[in-house]
């Protein structure tokens, strides 16, 4: 079969309910990433004082975010140019349009949560060396004020984000449990 007959896999997979191997890859890795980077983040920020092991910590805090950032800007990608599959059969419009909005929410939250991570550390005078091998560009001067706005930012955010994600975690659970109708089997594979 020629390269020009042979189906988009991407669009057959929406058009077949389910989602294709690099969207489920791209949420899952998303997501325990994000899962760790939380619940580092609360973890070390409870330590008093600056020990070695608090900004070891904070090293691995900030090399998490910028790995979410880094699989983020594929998942967006992606996203852009794969369709979603069609809602499940007998969904109502208004849990379509919920679902729609708390993954536009979710879109920009794994985007703008490690990016103010990344601005809140600039603004603090600190470099963020991504594994340790790669200093990242610091692109303004150290500021308290903007300190200030950026680490705020990033907690609310991150709050934020935590909020939604127990909010599409009960919804998923609600598809499986209450409604039967497939909806978490499109996203775990070993429920198919």
């Amino acid at each position: 079969m020629s390269q020009a007959a042979q189906p988009n896999l991407a669009v057959r997979a929406a058009e077949d309910g389910a989602y294709g191997a690099p969207a489920i890859a791209l949420h899952w890795i998303v997501a325990l990433l994000i899962f760790a980077a939380f619940g580092l983040g609360l973890y070390m920020t409870d330590i008093p004082g600056f020990t070695p092991t608090k900004l070891k910590l904070y090293s691995y805090h900030k090399w998490i975010g910028i790995t979410v950032l880094i699989f983020a800007v594929l998942r967006v990608l992606w996203r852009l140019t794969h369709r979603a599959p069609a809602p499940v059969a007998g969904m109502p419009k208004w849990q379509h349009k919920a679902a729609e909005g708390a993954h536009l929410a979710l879109y920009l939250l794994i985007l703008a949560v490690p990016l103010t991570g990344y601005l809140f550390s600039v603004a603090a005078g600190v470099k963020v060396v991504y594994l340790g091998l790669w200093e990242l560009p610091m692109p303004f001067e150290k500021s308290d004020a903007l300190k200030a706005v950026f680490g705020a930012a990033h907690e609310w955010l991150n709050w934020t984000m935590a909020a939604i994600v127990v909010l599409h975690i009960l919804a998923a659970f609600k598809h499986h449990v209450v409604d039967r109708d497939g909806t978490l089997r499109r996203m775990v594979p070993f429920l198919r």
